[in-house]
Parts: C-alpha cells; structure tokens; sequence
C-alpha cells in the first residue's frame, strides 16, 4: 500500500523543523521528503540529508523537464522544491512521507494529493517572537531577517487553507499536538 503525505508548512522560524524533527523519531512509519534548494548551505548542513544543493542552473534544468512535484522561488534567486522521484520512492516503499516546505508549496502538493494528504501550518506566537527566534539563529544578517519577517506575514495569510493549524507557543506542545493529528490521520 502507497504511503500518505503529511505536509508541514510555516514561516521560516516558526519551528517545523524541529517539529518533523521530532515526529521522525516517533514510530509512524514517516521518511523526510528531501528538498531540493539552490541556496548555498548552511554549515551545519549536509547534501542528500538536509536539502539536495543545486546550482541555479541546475535547478532551473530540472524545472524545465518537469522533475519537481512543486517548486517556488522563494526569494530572487533561491528556488526550492520538492522532487517527484523522491516522493515516489517513499510513497512505493510503503512510507509515509514528510514534508518540510514553504507554504506555497504546500498548499500545492495538498492540491495534487487531496485527501491522501494532510497540510498543517505551524503558526509561530507572534512577528515578534518569529523576529527573536531568527535573531538567535545568529545565521542571518539583519537584512535577511527583515526578509523573512516581510515574507513571514504575507505567509500568515495563508494559515486559513490547510487542514490543521498548530501554534508554536511551547515546543514540547506543539509537537505532542502534531503527533496527535497525525496518528488520527493515519489511523495509527
């Protein structure tokens, strides 16, 4: 039997990392649906594990021959996505797959899978919470962050159309209610 797709979707910093983090650890029978990006890596951040690091033009090559399930340029020049082959070979292994993706993606991968998938926004407390936790990252040059933050409230917008969404007041919380919707979802 084909797997389900859950799709985690939120502001950067908003915590659905460190959420799908968790849930991977917890038995669900979850595979984390590596992302594609043509931004440079983070030092922390590893090929094939984190993100599947292309060139800009590499990227825009597999646009042009339809290899992504969605894709978005995120910001001028930083395109991210998620690449059919990966899903499917997650989906046919009979796991579920996890996704990690920017909002607009998620609403699109909801849009193709329908009711095999399930799409929750983790909201952050506050812009200025999401401000502080960015800021603490120490990743970012104040510039970026303003970027982020701006993108961050256009994003908000978007909460209204997933399927289930999850605060991010307390960590520990939210992952405990993220589990528990998808547990339901599974049937597990």
């Amino acid at each position: 039997m084909k797997g389900k797709l859950i799709i985690f979707s939120a502001p950067s910093g908003a915590g659905k990392t460190t959420i799908v983090r968790h849930l991977l650890k917890r038995n669900l029978k979850l595979e984390f649906s590596v992302s594609a990006t043509s931004r440079t890596p983070r030092p922390n951040e590893t090929n094939g594990k984190d993100y599947y690091f292309l060139s800009e033009e590499e990227f825009k090559k597999k646009i042009t021959n339809s290899e992504f399930l969605e894709w978005e340029e995120v910001y001028n020049g930083i395109f991210y996505g998620s690449l059919k082959s990966e899903v499917e070979r997650i989906r046919n292994n009979g796991k579920n797959v996890i996704f990690d993706v920017d909002v607009v993606g998620g609403l699109d991968i909801k849009k193709i899978y329908g009711d095999e998938a399930l799409a929750i926004f983790v909201q952050p407390p506050s812009i200025e919470e999401l401000r502080k936790r960015l800021i603490s990252r120490s990743t970012e040059t104040e510039e970026k962050i303003q970027v982020r933050i701006a993108k961050a409230e256009h994003e908000l917008r978007f909460a209204s159309q997933f399927d289930k969404l999850v605060t991010n007041n307390d960590l520990a919380q939210a992952c405990k209610e993220a589990e528990v919707v998808i547990r339901q979802f599974l049937g597990v």
